[in-house]
């Protein structure tokens, strides 16, 4: 009758894993047809810089998990890195983003494809970066705030969930924008 918690367990985290990768899927699909469209967000000014974005990150997940100062500076490394890795994505989604409205207007089919890729990798590769930040971030954490992270708040915690920020096609996610 009942099953063994470890299956349970793996199926919970299975679905929890699935759940994520869906959930960045969409987002993903949303934040550009949003940067198409010319969306800016932050009220329509300037988005905060990065060292604004990863404190205020680590200030909310302060709050959250009850970072020791330890950990507080681990994390604010770790952030800080992932956001540098990003720099030249964000740059490069711009432009992709940018070529691909004048191919839509042109109806250049070819580039169209070749844009749409190009853009595809990109957001793969900022998805690769995040999911790395947040598995160096939860490494960090004790048993205790890994549970509370993972316990439905979690894992989309640190790059737009509680706590979170987003640059580039993300900031989208989060009402930001790019310049």
């Amino acid at each position: 009758m009942g099953r063994d918690a470890s299956v349970m367990e793996k199926e919970l985290q299975t679905e929890m894993k699935t759940s994520l990768i869906k959930l960045l899927a969409v987002s993903t699909l949303v934040a550009g047809m949003a940067v198409a469209q010319g969306h800016h967000g932050f009220g329509g000014g300037a988005p905060p810089d990065p060292a604004t974005m990863v404190a205020d990150q680590v200030g909310r997940l302060t709050d959250l998990l009850t970072l020791t100062a330890a950990q507080q500076t681990q994390a604010t490394s770790i952030f800080t890195n992932a956001a540098t890795a990003e720099t030249s994505l964000r740059t490069n989604m711009q432009t992709a983003h940018t070529a691909l409205a004048a191919a839509i207007k042109t109806g250049d089919t070819a580039t169209i494809d070749n844009l749409s890729s190009q853009i595809g990798s990109l957001s793969g590769q900022e998805v690769n970066i995040q999911s790395k930040a947040q598995a160096a971030f939860y490494k960090i954490l004790t048993a205790d705030q890994q549970a509370k992270y993972g316990s439905g708040r979690g894992f989309g915690g640190g790059f737009g969930g509680p706590g979170g920020f987003r640059r580039g096609p993300a900031a989208q996610r989060q009402g930001g924008a790019r310049q």
